[in-house]
């Protein structure tokens, strides 16, 4: 088991949970650019936690902290168990997932379906909570289908903060259920901040986090008037290198002072062990893909790692020849 954290939770700047992207070799390397901004896991299933090894599932490295586990279910004594386990595994906060808009979620109600059964997830909430000490939290969206307007937001806040909950990550858009993918879902629906900044007038005792198309860091900036914090998925992901910004912006850290190279080998130890330990170099090398955007040689370096690794053999020498392709006095950059 991981020791936990010892100092409360600052959410000011948080990475999204994102499935198959924000797995525990993407939080190693996200870590190695942000020491403060909390990193949520992928979401588990409670299904995958008690039904299977939960080392599979929930295994992490220490210098994740603080890292928050996320939770897909909707049984309360499930939920309420693994949660527990999530807790004794290390995990600084248990997040329940009442977003996710999937086909596959809903037939098994788990994710956004849940807005239209507040009163399941404040059971949820109530016992997760009462069988772990450690923060439980949930991420919502904002409605869905047509229940979509403020009304319905305000009254489900309200419900589940009833049942004892604080911290609210709001995703800013409604879910379609009906005939959009997720991804559409992510883009399509349009996004209604008003409302999330509505919501933290309404419970200004809350710990409201906005979600939900953030790019630049000036906006997220901006958005701190209104909320208390921001959650940053995709552009986290694709663009690894604004992370080094944010002890600085968010936190009052000092600057930054690694160079991207720098930062990449750094990861070699992480990778080195997880090598040694039978990992393949493409578990962990498809998270560093995006750290030289907008650079000369940044293409180079993604397709040398995106041709190459998937080779038994491959391994650090593979990394170290894709760096040669950035010229290192721009790196800095």
């Amino acid at each position: 088991m991981v020791k936990q954290s010892s100092t409360p939770l600052n959410r000011t700047f948080t990475t999204a949970p994102m499935m198959d992207w924000s797995d525990r070799h993407c939080r190693a390397f996200w870590r190695l650019l942000t020491k403060e901004a909390v990193l949520y896991s992928e979401m588990v299933t409670t299904g995958a936690i008690l039904n299977n090894d939960p080392q599979r599932y929930l295994q992490f490295n220490n210098s994740e902290h603080p890292v928050a586990l996320q939770l897909g279910g909707s049984n309360p004594g499930e939920l309420a168990r693994a949660a527990k386990i999530g807790e004794e595994f290390g995990y600084d906060e248990i997040n329940l997932n009442v977003g996710c808009p999937s086909d596959r979620v809903q037939n098994n109600m788990i994710g956004a379906c849940l807005m239209a059964h507040p009163e399941l997830v404040a059971d949820c909430m109530q016992a997760m909570a009462e069988n772990c000490s450690v923060p439980v939290t949930i991420k919502h969206r904002t409605g869905i289908d047509d229940m979509a307007d403020y009304d319905h937001l305000y009254r489900f806040v309200e419900r589940i903060h009833q049942a004892g909950t604080h911290t609210f990550i709001i995703h800013a858009r409604k879910a379609i259920l009906q005939g959009l993918s997720p991804k559409e879902n992510r883009e399509i629906p349009p996004l209604t901040y008003e409302f999330v900044h509505d919501i933290k007038k309404s419970f200004p005792d809350l710990e409201i986090i906005l979600n939900g198309g953030l790019a630049d860091l000036d906006t997220m900036q901006q958005q701190l008037q209104h909320v208390d914090g921001v959650m940053v998925g995709r552009e986290a992901y694709h663009n690894p290198w604004i992370l080094s910004e944010v002890d600085g912006r968010f936190y009052g850290k000092a600057p930054f002072s690694q160079s991207r190279h720098e930062v990449v080998e750094a990861f070699f130890p992480y990778m080195e062990a997880e090598l040694q330990k039978g990992n393949r170099i493409a578990y962990m090398s498809r998270h560093i893909l995006g750290i030289f955007n907008g650079l000369p040689g940044a293409r180079q370096f993604r397709r040398h790692i995106s041709e190459n690794s998937h080779r038994k053999d491959a391994g650090l020498s593979l990394i170290k020849e894709a760096l040669a392709f950035v010229p290192r006095e721009l790196t800095s950059i």
